[in-house]
């Protein structure tokens, strides 16, 4: 097979798994749930996904049932995991080689659940979550494997966090009948307590400001806030701009020349929910998204939210952001009528928690608990 070799597939971190995993000897019940993922250096909202289904899924589908988890990553990862193959398998690798590397890495009875395209497709029966179809949208995301479309045809079921991705993956991916199981939002982001002003500073950061939260792939159109930031500043200018995520020269570019900005890098989980909290506003001016995170966990801090009209934003927001087009002008008049209107600003954050509520974790992993049962008969 093109030179795959069993021992490329091996499982070095628990031995257990290896003969639960490759031997079938602890593997083979039919009740047996995989949750299949990649280890990744910057973990963003597909992981979130991922821990929080995989901390509900044993819980939520009771007794009588064995959750794995696989975390897979390349050879010299360094990352930890349960399972390592060759990068080419994650990515360039044809059909025939991924799927003998899934026979290697699964049990051989029971149900995988992928929650990454990247990871080698079940023998058997399996469900695959699509968060997005970004990768066929736009040049600069991660290129899908090549067998990626076909795999997602054959699975069982697929599961998308929106409508409007589930829209998407029929016209895109050709796939039918997909299963939207919205995420949810992790309870922390309710209690989330303001930030004091000492601890402002400690990130140098003052009030009041405006936050962005994210990436900085094309979809998530930064340009746009840079230009709109500009007006913003003119009409505002006691008001900063924070931004947070992973260091990146377009951000950097972008952003650092301009009057009132704040570029924090990563953070911890619970400094950006605090942030979130201690906001004038959130904006999240993405042309696409298959969720929305972002936005929703703002709302659920109680920070009102100006939102791109686009993608799946309205489905996830409904009236509880404020949704404007994705132009320069659009975004800086409604930050803009918010950091004027305190009271105004004060409304949308109630509607906004309100609105989170409805977005739950547990509700979520119940969701998924009744697809695997349903999936696996």
């Amino acid at each position: 097979m093109m030179g795959v070799r069993e021992r490329d597939y091996e499982l070095i971190d628990d031995r257990r798994s290896v003969v639960s995993l490759r031997n079938g000897a602890a593997g083979d019940e039919v009740n047996c749930l995989t949750l299949a993922g990649l280890g990744v250096p910057e973990p963003m909202g597909q992981q979130a996904y991922e821990d929080q289904l995989a901390a509900r899924a044993a819980s939520t589908l009771g007794e009588g049932w064995t959750v794995r988890r696989a975390v897979i990553r390349s050879m010299r990862s360094p990352l930890p995991g349960t399972a390592r193959m060759p990068a080419r398998v994650l990515t360039t690798s044809g059909a025939a080689v991924r799927r003998m590397a899934g026979a290697a890495l699964y049990p051989r009875r029971g149900l995988v659940h992928r929650l990454d395209l990247r990871v080698p497709p079940a023998p058997g029966a399996e469900v695959v979550t699509v968060h997005d179809a970004v990768s066929w949208r736009f040049p600069d995301e991660a290129v899908p494997p090549l067998a990626a479309v076909a795999e997602v045809q054959r699975a069982r079921a697929v599961v998308c966090p929106s409508q409007f991705t589930a829209g998407e993956l029929a016209q895109l991916l050709g796939v039918r009948d997909p299963v939207v199981i919205p995420n949810g939002v992790a309870p922390e982001c309710f209690s989330a307590r303001q930030l004091g002003d000492r601890e402002l500073a400690a990130v140098g950061v003052r009030r009041p400001f405006v936050l962005h939260v994210g990436g900085c792939g094309l979809r998530k159109n930064l340009s746009s806030l840079a230009t709109a930031w500009e007006e913003v500043r003119s009409a505002c200018p006691e008001t900063a701009l924070v931004l947070v995520g992973p260091a990146d020269r377009r951000r950097t570019a972008l952003f650092a020349p301009l009057a009132g900005t704040v570029l924090t890098g990563r953070v911890s989980p619970e400094l950006r929910t605090r942030l979130m909290a201690s906001a004038a506003a959130v904006v999240v001016p993405s042309v696409y998204e298959g969720f929305g995170l972002p936005a929703v966990e703002a709302m659920a801090a109680g920070a009102p939210v100006v939102a791109a009209r686009r993608s799946s934003l309205p489905e996830v927001c409904g009236d509880s952001a404020l949704l404007v087009e994705p132009t320069p002008g659009s975004l800086a008049l409604g930050l803009v009528d918010l950091l004027r209107s305190p009271t105004a600003a004060a409304e949308l954050a109630e509607r906004g928690r309100a609105r989170a509520s409805d977005y739950s974790w547990d509700v979520s992993a119940a969701a998924h608990a009744e697809l695997w049962r349903r999936t696996a008969r």
